[in-house]
Formats: C-alpha cells, structure tokens, sequence
C-alpha cells in the first residue's frame, strides 16, 4: 500500500508534505481496527446491520489514535484516515463527502486500499488476480471511486514492484 501510495503522489505531483502525509497515513489508515472486536474483523460472512457500523467507525477511531501522537504532520495524516473510505459519489463513510470534497490523498488511498484489499485473501473471499481487480476498480470509477485516480492508479500498477501477479 505505501509503495503504491508514493507511486500514486509522485506521479500527480503532490507536493513534499503532501506525500509525506500519504506515506504515513498509508501505513497507518486502518490503525482504528484496533478499535473493532475481533469476531466483527475476522467474520467470514456478511455483517449485519451493527457489525457494520462497528466496522466502519475505524475510520474515527483511527484519525483520534493520529490525533493523539507527535507527528509534526498529525492533522494532515489524520483526516487521510478518517477519510479514505469516503466514495466519489457521497456513498461513503464517516461524513457522506463527494468529489472533489474528498481530498486527493483520501481519493488515491481509497483506490489502492481496494486493490489491496481484493488481491489479499481475507476471511469473507479470496485473493482476486490483478485483472480481475482492476476490472472491478474500472467499474467503479465515477461512482464509488475517483475516475481519473483509477485511470492514473491503472497506469502506475502495470510497472510497479507492488503489483499482484
């Protein structure tokens, strides 16, 4: 996720403070599962309806725990994380934000969590190829994803030592 996050930032020329917010707050994002009881984490099937409110609230919880440290950049790395799970259409999570009321960092975090995300085995599915995930991610462009991150994302993986074979 960090590899991919520094590709992503260099190759939309955030600026120094804004990759360094990336790279950190790529590390760091899901910090607030810590959060999350464990029997919602590893649940191998569908979560009701409180699970996933449980779930989602490890987005908060996360930019508290950044809050609280001595990062010089804390404020910047901590919205990253309370946001990278907010959709480009408003579907999102914890505020519901849209567009370009995402902020760039939380758009391209989004779309490399995703990745990530589908080219891992988790408890509920397993691990998806690399095509078949940028299928999927290609699909969402416009609704829940950034469609012009998802084409410069589409860009850098093909090249990147990260990318899932």
């Amino acid at each position: 996720v960090c590899t991919l996050a520094l590709e992503m930032g260099h190759e939309v020329a955030l600026q120094a403070t804004e990759l360094e917010a990336l790279r950190i707050a790529s590390q760091l994002h899901d910090v607030g599962k810590i959060g999350v009881r464990d029997d919602v984490l590893l649940k191998p099937g569908k979560l009701t309806p409180d699970e996933w409110a449980e779930m989602k609230a490890h987005a908060i919880h996360g930019e508290r725990i950044i809050k609280e440290t001595f990062l010089s950049n804390g404020a910047e790395v901590a919205t990253i994380v309370r946001h990278h799970h907010e959709a480009f259409d408003g579907s999102g999570y914890p505020d519901g934000l849209a567009g370009s009321e995402i902020p760039q960092s939380c758009r391209i975090l989004l779309v490399i969590d995703a990745y990530d995300a589908m080219t891992t085995g988790r408890p509920y599915h397993k691990a998806r190829s690399h095509f078949e995930t940028l299928d999927i991610l290609n699909g969402e462009a416009g609704t829940k994803l950034d469609p012009d991150i998802v084409a410069v994302f589409s860009k850098v993986v093909a090249t990147s030592s990260a990318r899932i074979s």
